[in-house]
């Protein structure tokens, strides 16, 4: 773990980061172990990151899932899963039910086409003919309506269980991919959402990704405390949220980091969407009503990067937390778009935000 932190600040992508670490302690690359260590890397709860921080250059795979079940809900998987399976082994039991239907079908089809060559043979008498054909017919007729009708409330029965499976495990994704304490999509759904910018290339000159950080929160957590700091993202989440549509994705991504994607605005409009939610939280009081104790002002730096400036989703997350970087180094409580040219100086010093 050691070894990775003395690379933190030579390597200026995350992701790259968290892999080396991950390679380095020998840790298998599965989704579980990548969220632990993401969390433990943007030091959102420390008790977390001196864990992983402890587990030395090695760690088995217990050892991590330990720390996981101590920190995440790892429940909420379980419960996918076990969903998951039911909706399987519904539809499974569906499958068999229509092939038995088939199979009845294809009986019958082939006691119709019995009927039709006795009516055919000459070698039967005209009564002999009608007797015997409506004999099969009725019996046929008889049987697969019979079965028709068997098969049509199996087929209503199975439906309704599928469909209480499918909530259930649609709850269960969206519990999962919600942050517990402010209410919004976590990073799980952010990741997922952004994954999806570019499925429509038509669009993306009018889509922007938007990542804010709230200003100087390690002083507010180190001054008042923890408790008093998740109040204060819980609002700040809320303030975010009320001054935007209600079609608008938004996230909170890391500690005190939160994420939205706007889609169908100009880069101009992007920008005065942002300054409204900027403006918002600075005037937003943070006060102890009861101890009268003020913990603001509490402002928020945005950076801001449309989709037709990157190449893929991992580029425009990448020059959206330049332009972050930016807002941040030019006095904070401000919104900055990215810009050509800004790599360079996000390269020399972009660890500046994280103080």
């Amino acid at each position: 773990m050691e070894a990775a932190h003395a690379l933190k600040a030579q390597i200026p992508d995350i992701a790259g980061q968290i892999t080396y670490a991950m390679r380095t302690m020998g840790v298998s690359p599965i989704p579980r172990n990548y969220e632990l260590f993401y969390e433990a890397y943007l030091g959102s709860n420390p008790a977390l990151t001196r864990e992983v921080a402890a587990l030395g250059k090695k760690a088995t795979q217990e050892e991590l899932d330990a720390i996981g079940i101590k920190y995440f809900n790892r429940h909420q998987h379980t419960v996918v899963d076990e969903a998951h399976t039911r909706l399987l082994t519904e539809l499974d039991g569906l499958l068999r039910m229509l092939r038995q239907e088939q199979n009845s079908l294809e009986s019958y089809n082939r006691l119709l086409g019995e009927t039709y060559n006795r009516i055919n043979s000459k070698n039967a008498s005209s009564a002999d003919i009608l007797r015997n054909a409506i004999t099969l017919l009725s019996d046929a007729t008889g049987a697969t309506m019979a079965k028709g009708a068997q098969t049509t409330e199996s087929l209503s029965l199975k439906s309704r269980e599928m469909e209480l499976v499918r909530q259930e495990l649609d709850e269960y994704k969206r519990i999962a991919n919600t942050d517990s304490l402010t209410r919004l999509s976590n990073r799980r759904a952010f990741d997922d959402k952004l994954a999806t910018v570019y499925d429509n290339s038509m669009s993306t000159a009018i889509t922007a990704l938007v990542i804010a950080d709230i200003d100087h929160f390690k002083k507010v957590n180190d001054t008042y405390g923890h408790p008093v700091g998740d109040k204060i993202l819980a609002t700040v989440a809320t303030v975010i949220r009320a001054n935007l549509r209600k079609d608008v994705f938004v996230a909170r991504t890391g500690g005190e980091e939160f994420a939205f994607i706007l889609e169908g605005n100009t880069l101009d409009e992007v920008l005065q969407i942002c300054e409204r939610v900027r403006r918002s939280l600075e005037q937003t009081p943070f006060k102890n009503s009861k101890t009268g104790v003020n913990y603001g002002p509490i402002t928020i730096s945005l950076g801001v990067c449309m989709a037709d400036a990157a190449e893929d989703p991992s580029d425009l997350y990448s020059k959206t937390d330049i332009a972050l970087y930016c807002a941040k180094n030019a006095g904070r409580n401000r919104t900055v778009p990215f810009e050509d040219g800004m790599r360079k100086e996000f390269q020399k010093g972009w660890l500046i935000y994280k103080k």
